[in-house]
């Protein structure tokens, strides 16, 4: 490698022109608001706001509110993620209704405060009637509020609309892929009945699971672990969720019933028992696995009871300043003096932000934000007439976390300082450690844990890609594979390795698990935080490929390293696209990561004894496969491999997620050779999980990066602008948002050791106000405005000597 071409930071500071008087505050978030003067067709135009845990989807049609509401943890016995039910607030007279004259209509998402505000009014027989509801939820307590505010008495009307009414068979089809793990499953699949209760002071409604369910049970008997049932984790057991709406001065009213969507509901009202100006309304939600319902209804109570207790003008202004205080923590403004939606470089950075707000729903959620749609789904039939299941559907399942998916939405984090925003995505792996130790234990028979790139809080291979008894799963075939050419090749394709899936996509797909401990070990470079109870994790995970294709070389020749002295890492797969794979080079950057990382941890995580032992696991890995073709240098995806699939990328991941590599290795001409000869249908796409916007930020290719990124973070297709998808996936795509922030702020600034490279890949045309955290506790803030850096800021100061600014020319 050659040192990196940068000019220091101090050669740098002689350009500082820094002018207060020209930049806006750079909290100043009101340009990013989103305002809708005209009310919605359907949930598919929804808007999201929430807090916490909790995600609602609002919208005004035909002059009702209506909200969906989803809170972190309400998992079904199918392993499905339901919604916690819809309300509808209708208000009389009616200030959203099309009669009369002078009607006004306005819904903002006010971002910096973290609460939508609606404002309706209209003239009737020379007289102005105005109302507006604010809709908050409180970031401390999981409880959704309702305030209606007018300057006429007004009745309101709110009802709790349920559609899980009866018990439904989820029949053999699409349907199940909204479990996903019980996808083409042979047997009966039920889903239970949600229960509702009408009160005089409010409508308890829940779900809970019943105990007779039939997971993780029937995984844990499709994969042989019985022994280890007691050491397996079940999230589902006893799991109930649901709530209570309750309101000031209302009452229980009638029970009605409806059809929206093509899905019916009932529905129970309240209604406010005198015409006021002032409404109060609140959800307080509960999640729990709970020994009987009882319990479940005492932790209920509790919620409601604080609640009811604490002043609410108080309680939103706590939550305003929570999201003040998140804002603050970074941020990437690009062109904030000239805000306009027709500058497709401002648009970029707003929805940076606006899809930040929709991560910062959920940091302290039981579980990590759903790749998938996260806490904000709506109707499924809007987004595919032939998938019309209702509000809870979702493709790719609700208690199934894809890892290649849910990475990105968790990789951006460390520079945004989200940090507590990745605990739950840390604290699934760490729940699933038992079973995916039992697994490698009674399949492989040594030691290490496995993960199923679709994991889940059992830590069990998902029950579809393990194969189904009926399906093409050979039992109990044991498969020592050779060299992969000829006889190795049909062996690959046609024969069920004993432990692993039966999936022509993820078999052997193991590389998720290194980039969730890599994760993890860089949120620890980056904070500093205890990660104790996550070494168990990072080492079995990094433990399994040593002692596995240790173990799958001497079966194959009697040695556990080949000629050299190294691992041979087959069979394997590099990600999904190059099946049947030698040394892939995800795995191996992944596994040098890795241990270069543990081996500079301090000694409370490590001893000098295991140390040694990492080290010498380290000295094992083989070198990463480059070539030449046609008289240029490339990174091949692995050494070898018997087939394609998929359109990934992987040759790419020693320069993300893994940092081998940086601006000025003499290397990096491989990776541009690499991307140009890549195949057309691989790379430039731009849906879902695609990345090359970072990518092409670690190469420092500024213009092929920022037009990728541009499109990256452009608005989607629907009303609210960073609701993209379906691509992959769903609707709102999660991981499509999570790879464009991540190919911005690699754009803006890049972490090596101690190194920290800014503008390594920025447009001299992009003004740019940012703040973003870097390793060892480290803030960088600046200003950079008509292609000069004219502030930063650096804290803490010993750090400044670690900046440099990449050579603009």
């Amino acid at each position: 490698m050659k040192a990196i071409g940068v000019i220091p930071l101090i050669y740098f500071l002689v350009l500082f022109e820094f002018n207060c008087s020209a930049q806006s505050s750079p909290l100043d978030f009101s340009d990013y608001n989103i305002v809708w003067t005209a009310q919605s067709k359907n949930s598919a135009e929804s808007m999201p706001v929430g807090g916490g845990d909790i995600g609602c989807n609002v919208w005004v049609e035909n002059g009702e509110l209506l909200v969906y509401v989803q809170r972190s943890g309400s998992l079904a016995e199918t392993n499905e993620y339901l919604k916690l039910g819809r309300l509808r607030l209708k208000l009389s007279p009616n200030p959203f209704s099309r009669e009369g004259t002078g009607h006004k209509f306005r819904q903002e998402l006010k971002l910096y405060d973290g609460y939508i505000e609606i404002i309706g009014g209209k003239t009737n027989e020379g007289e102005q009637h105005r109302t507006k509801i604010n809709l908050w939820v409180d970031t401390k307590e999981p409880v959704v509020h309702l305030g209606v505010e007018s300057n006429k008495e007004i009745n309101v009307d709110v009802a709790y609309e349920n559609w899980r009414t009866g018990e439904e068979i989820l029949p053999n089809n699409d349907r199940r892929h909204s479990t996903f793990t019980l996808h083409a499953y042979p047997g009966k699949v039920i889903l239970s009945k949600d229960m509702v209760e009408q009160h005089n002071n409010g409508i308890v409604f829940y779900h809970r699971n019943p105990d007779n369910k039939i997971l993780p049970d029937l995984l844990i008997a499709q994969q042989n672990l019985e022994k280890y049932r007691d050491q397996i984790t079940d999230d589902l057991k006893g799991r109930t969720f649901g709530g209570m709406l309750f309101g000031d001065g209302f009452s229980s009213s009638e029970t009605t019933t409806g059809e929206y969507q093509g899905k019916p509901f009932r529905a129970w009202h309240m209604v406010s028992k005198t015409k006021r100006k002032n409404h109060h309304i609140q959800l307080a939600a509960h999640v729990a696995q709970t020994k009987s319902l009882h319990d479940w209804k005492k932790g209920l109570d509790s919620i409601v009871a604080k609640s009811k207790a604490q002043n609410r003008e108080q309680m939103h202004e706590a939550s305003k300043k929570w999201w003040h205080q998140f804002w603050s923590r970074s941020y990437i403004l690009v062109n904030p003096e000239t805000p306009s939606e027709g500058d497709k470089a401002w648009v970029t950075a707003r929805n940076y932000q606006l899809f930040r707000y929709q991560l910062g729903c959920n940091v302290s959620g039981e579980y990590p934000t759903k790749f998938n749609g996260g806490n904000f789904t709506f109707d499924s039939g809007l987004i595919d007439e032939q998938r019309n299941f209702g509000p809870d559907y979702r493709a790719w399942g609700g208690g199934v976390f894809t890892a290649q998916n849910q990475r990105l939405l968790h990789w951006p984090m460390l520079k945004s300082g989200d940090f507590d925003a990745m605990l739950p995505h840390f604290e699934l792996f760490r729940k699933a450690l038992p079973g995916a130790k039992a697994r490698v234990k009674e399949h492989f028979g040594h030691d290490g844990a496995v993960y199923s790139e679709y994991t889940n809080a059992a830590g069990l291979a998902l029950g579809a890609g393990y194969g189904w008894s009926e399906g093409p799963r050979k039992r109990g075939t044991e498969v020592a594979f050779g060299d992969p050419r000829a006889d190795g090749s049909k062996a690959y394709n046609d024969l069920v390795e004993k432990g692993v899936m039966a999936n022509g996509s993820i078999a052997y797909h193991w590389e998720s698990q290194i980039e969730n401990a890599y994760m993890i070990l860089e949120y620890h470079r980056f904070t500093g935080a205890d990660i104790s109870e996550y070494m168990p994790f990072i080492e079995q995970s990094l433990l399994f490929f040593y002692e596995h294709y240790r173990l799958r070389q001497k079966i194959r020749n009697g040695k556990a390293f080949d000629e050299n002295g190294k691992l041979v890492i087959f069979p394997s797969t590099s990600c999904e696209s190059y099946r049947g794979a030698k040394n892939p080079v995800d795995v191996l950057s992944g596994l040098k990561a890795c241990l270069k990382s543990m081996l500079k941890l301090e000694e409370k995580y490590l001893s000098s004894d295991k140390k040694k032992y990492y080290s010498e696991f380290l000295n094992s890995i083989p070198d990463y496969a480059f070539d030449t073709v046609n008289g240029s240098p490339i990174i091949k995806p692995a050494e070898s491999w018997i087939r394609e699939s998929n359109l990934e990328l992987p040759q790419f991941y020693p320069l993300f997620p893994f940092n081998q590599f940086k601006i000025g290795d003499t290397e990096i001409e491989a990776f541009k050779n690499s991307y140009e000869q890549a195949p057309a249908f691989r790379k430039g796409i731009i849906k879902s999980w695609h990345q090359d916007g970072l990518f092409l930020s670690r190469m420092g290719m500024t213009q092929e990066a920022m037009e990728y990124n541009i499109k990256k973070l452009a608005d989607s297709q629907r009303r609210y602008p960073t609701f993209w998808g379906p691509g992959h996936d769903w609707v709102p795509d999660h991981n499509w948002g999570g790879s464009g922030m991540i190919g911005l702020q690699e754009m803006l600034m890049q972490c090596f050791g101690d190194e920290i490279l800014l503008f390594p890949a920025w447009p001299k045309t992009w003004n740019v106000n940012f703040k973003l955290h870097a390793p060892k506790n480290t803030l960088v803030e600046g200003i950079f405005k008509d292609g000069t850096l004219v502030k930063l800021d650096v804290s803490p100061e010993s750090r400044r000597k670690d900046i440099r600014i990449m050579n603009q020319e």
